[in-house]
């Protein structure tokens, strides 16, 4: 069986680490539902492709947003 280097899900440490930020902020994100997490057992754990999906939104958001004069 073929591992894949990405795991499929993070933790908030992980996942706070992959977007470059901090802890905290990750937590705030997923309250907030802007970062979509998921609970297997008692863990919480973020799954890798919506780290992905909340960056492409904010990609998306900047282009749409006039830039400041």
């Amino acid at each position: 069986m073929a591992t894949d280097a990405t795991p499929l899900v993070l933790t908030i440490e992980q996942a706070a680490q992959r977007l470059g930020i901090g802890r905290t902020l990750m937590y705030a994100l997923v309250s907030s539902g802007e970062i979509e997490s998921v609970t297997i057992g008692r863990l919480r754990r973020i799954p890798a492709q919506c780290l992905t999906e909340y960056v492409d939104r904010l990609r998306q958001q900047s282009v749409i947003l006039p830039a400041a004069a």
